[in-house]
C-alpha cells in the first residue's frame, strides 16, 4: 500500500529558537511526499528527488516514528520519497514540511486516522531525532499544516493563537545560493536576544504580526551576523513586513500586490534569486492512495 500527501510552506514571525516560543505564517510553496509500505520490516529508505544529494534520514526517521505509534514496525518497512519547490537550508522551512508530509503519506499508507496535531507532532518529534531542529520547530510545522498564522509554545506543543490573514498578500524571499543548517546556528548568541524576541513574541499573540516580524529579524540579523540591508530596502520600497527567516540566510518580505514589482526592483542589486508565493490558508492533505 502507498499513499501521498501534501503539505506547504512557511515564514518565520517569531524565531523560538532564543525563547522556546515562536510564530510563523503559511505560505503557498509546497512538498510532496509518497510513502510505499514493503514487507521487509525495518528496512526504511528514502530520496528526495528535487535535490538529490541531500540527506534522507528526516524522511526515514518520520516513518519510523509512525510505524512504531501504530506498532507496525515489526511488520512493515517503507520506502518514503519527497519532492519540493522550497530550498532546503535556507530557512524557509523544508523540514517542517518534508516531515508534515511524510508523516501525513505514512498515516494514510498505513490506513489509520490521528487528529492534525497528532501527524505535526509525529513530525516535529522525528525532526528533532534528524537534527534539523532546535526547538522541534513547532510554530513552523502548524504554519505549515494549517496555513495561516501561528503563534505557539514549542516547548509545551501547544498552539496559542490563531489569525487569519485577511488581505491579498504576496510573500517575496531573497534566497542566496548559500545553505545554512540549523545544527550549524550559533544557538547561545541567538538566546542572547530572548528579552528583545519576548516582546516580539508579545505582539504576535497580540494580533501585530507584521511587526513582530520586521522586528525578529531585526533581532536575529543581529545575533547571526546577517546584513539588514535587505530587509530594510524592502520596506522602504513599500513592504509591510520584512525580516531573517529562521536562521537564514533567507528573508522573508510580506507585500501589497501594488509593491511586488518596487520589493523585487530593491532587491536586484543582491546576489540571490527571489521566490514569489503567497499566504497559504490550506491544510495539509491526502492527495492519493494506491492498494497495489
Amino acid at each position: 500500500m502507498s499513499a501521498s500527501a501534501v503539505a506547504y510552506g512557511a515564514a518565520t514571525i517569531v524565531n523560538a529558537i532564543a525563547t522556546g516560543k515562536g510564530a510563523a505564517l503559511g505560505v503557498d510553496l509546497w512538498t510532496k511526499a509518497k510513502v510505499e509500505l514493503t514487507d521487509e520490516p525495518g528496512v526504511i529508505e528514502g530520496r528526495i528527488l528535487s535535490d538529490a544529494g541531500e540527506d534522507t534520514n528526516l524522511i526515514r526517521r518520520v516513518i519510523r516514528r509512525v510505524l512504531r505509534r501504530f506498532r507496525m514496525d515489526g511488520k512493515h518497512g517503507a520506502f518514503g520519497e519527497t519532492t519540493s519547490n522550497i530550498p532546503i537550508a535556507r530557512g524557509m522551512k523544508s523540514s517542517s514540511s518534508a516531515a508534515n508530509a511524510i508523516s501525513l503519506a505514512t498515516v494514510a499508507a498505513l490506513r489509520k486516522r490521528l487528529s492534525d496535531l497528532e501527524v505535526v507532532k509525529l513530525g516535529v518529534e522525528a525532526a528533532k531525532d534528524a537534527g534539523v531542529t532546535i526547538t522541534g520547530a513547532f510554530d513552523d510545522a502548524c504554519a505549515s499544516y494549517f496555513g495561516n498564522i501561528v503563534v505557539t509554545d514549542n516547548v509545551a506543543q501547544q498552539v496559542k493563537r490563531k489569525f487569519r490573514v485577511e488581505g491579498d498578500y504576496a510573500v517575496l524571499f531573497h534566497v542566496p545560493s548559500s545553505k545554512m543548517y540549523t545544527a550549524q546556528s550559533n544557538v547561545e548568541k541567538m538566546k542572547t536576544m530572548a528579552p528583545l524576541v519576548k516582546v516580539a513574541y508579545r505582539e504576535a499573540l497580540l494580533g501585530r504580526y507584521w511587526s513582530a516580524m520586521t522586528f525578529n529579524g531585526l533581532i536575529y540579523s543581529v545575533a547571526l551576523g546577517y546584513d539588514i540591508k535587505v530587509a530594510v530596502d524592502a520596506l522602504a520600497a513599500g513592504a509591510i513586513a520584512a525580516g531573517i527567516s529562521g536562521k537564514g540566510p533567507a528573508i522573508t518580505a510580506v507585500v501589497h500586490e501594488d509593491s511586488v514589482t518596487e520589493v523585487k526592483e530593491a532587491w536586484n542589486v543582491f546576489e540571490g534569486e527571489v521566490i514569489q508565493a503567497r499566504v497559504n490558508r490550506v491544510k495539509a492533505h491526502v492527495v492519493g492512495k494506491d492498494d497495489g
